[in-house]
């Protein structure tokens, strides 16, 4: 069993500035990642940009230099890995945290490879792990997929995008560009408010113009090998169809944060913390990051919860 001051769940952006805080305090500490580092920018499209500037994204006042006013995502992997390298982080990656439980000293934390005890712990996991399911017949079929990395395999192909988001509509624009024969699947009656501002002009006429089919108000009720079944009010129909990229979103393990005791509070299951400290109810156990928001997945980035390391970092300090 191995000791530590604190350990970090997640080695995303906020994992890591929470370890840049514990590192600057003299705690002993280390991040413990399932997968890759900043695993969840990694399964980000490859040709995503953000939507804040480079110096929101920064930790630590480490600047993060990009070649265009909006960083991509290759830049933000390269930035997040070379502050990691830079500072040395102990940053442990492929081992899951299966169970962490309260001891008189702190808490037990275990994994496949290891169990540590650790004085606290702070959950800083995202949320970009589990997508929302369509829960309809033939989900499951190779031909769906809940995450989009790039447009060319959609090529001269009859495409489904299911959303309004972001995600949905970046997804939407880069296929059509590859050739792809696109049809925008949207649960609600138009393009989401929420849409980069230089990007909803684009899908909206591109539209207007026919160039991509738009279904407002519907649903996927059931998805074939080659075709899809739509409804809209008392409608439904049969669409011939590929391939169904279903941008319906992502959310956090909140059945882990149950199981840990943590109350989950309103429809928007938000953990119940101290926003200013970033204690939960049990002592010791910290959260960081869009884990804070529950299902209110847009209410948290990293430009405005990389503060929450050093918020964790001064509470413990003060409690030792």
């Amino acid at each position: 069993m191995k000791d530590t001051d604190l350990l970090i769940v997640g080695a995303g952006p906020i994992g890591i500035s929470c370890a840049l805080a514990a590192q600057k305090a003299g705690l002993d500490y280390r991040v413990i990642e399932k997968g890759c580092l900043t695993n969840s920018l990694f399964r980000y499209p490859l040709e995503m940009q953000f939507f804040s500037s480079s110096e929101k994204l920064e930790l630590e006042q480490i600047p993060f230099v990009s070649t265009a006013a909006k960083p991509s995502r290759s830049e933000a992997l390269e930035y997040y890995r070379r502050v990691v390298s830079a500072h040395q982080l102990k940053v442990q990656l492929y081992e899951q945290v299966t169970r962490i439980t309260p001891t008189d000293s702190g808490f037990e934390v275990c994994t496949p490879l290891d169990t540590y005890q650790a004085k606290s712990v702070v959950l800083a996991t995202g949320f970009f792990d589990l997508p929302e399911n369509l829960d309809v017949p033939g989900e499951t079929l190779d031909k769906v997929t809940h995450y989009f990395d790039q447009a060319h395999p959609y090529s001269m192909q009859k495409v489904a995008v299911v959303g309004a988001s972001n995600s949905a509509i970046d997804a939407a624009l880069a296929c059509y560009r590859k050739g792809a024969e696109v049809t925008l699947v949207v649960r609600g009656p138009e393009i989401g408010q929420r849409v980069k501002y230089w990007v909803r002009p684009d899908i909206i006429n591109r539209i207007a113009e026919g160039s991509i089919k738009a279904h407002f108000n519907t649903q996927i009720k059931a998805i074939y090998p080659k075709t899809i079944e739509l409804t809209r009010a008392d409608q439904t129909w049969i669409e011939d169809n590929d391939y169904v990229i279903a941008m319906t979103g992502y959310r956090p393990d909140l059945d882990f944060l149950a199981r840990l005791g943590i109350p989950l509070e309103g429809p928007m299951k938000k953990p119940v913390h101290d926003s200013n400290t970033m204690m939960t109810p049990i002592k010791g156990l910290y959260l960081a990051g869009v884990i804070c928001g529950g299902l209110e997945t847009h209410r948290w980035f990293i430009e405005n919860s990389r503060a929450h390391g050093t918020q964790i970092v001064a509470h413990i300090l003060e409690n030792r």
